[in-house]
């Protein structure tokens, strides 16, 4: 058992300019025990590269989201995020997460799949009509979720674009100081409350009245609670899709084999899908620390309660132990289980969500556009949680 205490190492590792997960995390795999790391604010935490640490890690209750309100929280930027539900332990969580879950089930999100299709549909319309080339971002992976989840949340057409520059900011890793952080937080908390209250003035048929009717009339959540379940369900429900959408689409322009045989043979959309999602690593680096809250022995190593330990999920879901050529984009690979979603009590909400108009987006893109290409220079998202173009400009 290992209880090294070397130097950290600096941290993240991957570049933002890039869809390549760094050779430190394999290095990293084959090396005994964890790794020491620091990033660039916070304490230094020990990093789980391999699948099976990864699972019992995200998986074990001795690990703590919550603590990390107590610690000076290793993260890339200087302000620190309340992370809302993602913050908590049960039973809170588990309170709240409930509030949410009948929405984001299979059976509740599969009645959607048909305004998806049309809507992806109808942006392929337009983008055909416009002519190459076009930035698939902004005309296409952007406005699929964000119309979802405004409609379930019951946000005005008309206010949509103001949420790319605050959700921007809620995910930047840039030199942003804590106030301005802060500031930029507060002013989608400002909208939020101001549409909670539009919602109670005049109920509606969406996920916002049925939580305000948890809030006002059952009395299962606080007034912050309510808002800041409403902002994190609007981020975290649009910002990683329109960001996965590019991406996949440039895995699978990097690999024409797949490429073709998915166009071949598009009932294997839903396989490929789940490989893009274990293949593409999304984050820049590992983040959310959980807080070993008892002495945990983890890989070899013993981790000390009050320790964080950070997850890197795009390299356990690359580890050749538990996936055969963990590095080859393969879309008919079955029976996985991949961590793209996480696992375990913050198991990701809006998984089935997600997956839909993943599914959705990228089978009408290349289904409609055979010579799909990338038609000039792709401009990256830096300083960013997740990593993927802000710009891609494409022809056909």
């Amino acid at each position: 058992m290992t209880t090294a205490d070397t130097a950290p190492l600096s941290y993240p590792f991957n570049v933002p300019e890039s869809l390549e997960l760094s050779e430190e995390y394999e290095q990293a795999q084959n090396r005994p025990g964890l790794l020491k790391v620091r990033m660039t604010y916070g304490e230094p935490a020990w990093l789980v590269t391999r699948y099976a640490e990864a699972r019992f890690v995200l998986g074990d209750q001795r690990f703590s989201r919550a603590e990390g309100a107590r610690h000076d929280e290793p993260r890339q930027s200087e302000g620190r995020r309340d992370s809302g539900i993602l913050g908590m332990d049960p039973p809170d969580h588990t309170r709240l997460r409930t509030l949410v879950a009948k929405a984001f089930t299979v059976r509740q999100v599969e009645k959607l799949r048909p305004q998806v299709k049309q809507l992806a549909h109808e942006l392929l319309d337009e983008l055909e009509a416009a002519g190459p080339p076009a930035d698939l971002v902004d005309r296409y992976a952007l406005p699929i979720p964000v119309a979802v989840i405004c409609r379930m949340l019951g946000v005005p057409a008309a206010d949509r674009p103001r949420f790319r520059v605050w959700s921007d900011a809620a995910l930047s890793t840039s030199s942003l100081t804590a106030a301005e952080f802060d500031a930029n937080m507060e002013e989608l908390r400002a909208y939020m409350r101001q549409l909670i209250e539009d919602h109670r003035r005049a109920p509606r048929d969406d996920l916002m009245t049925a939580l305000i009717d948890a809030r006002d009339v059952n009395d299962r959540l606080s007034e912050i609670e309510l808002v800041d379940l409403c902002v994190g369900i609007l981020v975290a429900g649009h910002e990683t899709t329109a960001t996965q959408i590019p991406n996949f689409v440039l895995a699978l322009l990097d690999h024409p084999g797949q490429l073709a045989l998915l166009r071949e043979q598009p009932e294997l959309i839903a396989g490929a899908v789940e490989e893009l999602l274990r293949f593409v690593p999304l984050g820049s680096g590992a983040s959310q620390p959980r807080y070993a809250t008892e002495d945990v022995e983890v890989g070899g190593t013993l981790v000390r309660a009050g320790s964080p330990v950070l997850v890197a999920v795009g390299a356990a879901n690359r580890d050749g132990l538990r996936f055969d050529a963990p590095g080859t984009l393969d879309i008919s690979r079955t029976g996985m289980q991949h961590l793209g979603f996480g696992h375990g009590v913050h198991h990701c909400l809006g998984a089935p969500l997600a997956r839909l108009e993943l599914q959705e987006a990228i089978g009408a893109l290349v289904t409609r556009f055979p010579e799909l290409r990338l038609a000039g220079d792709v401009m990256w998202k830096n300083e960013m949680l997740v990593r993927g173009p802000r710009v891609m400009p494409v022809g056909w």
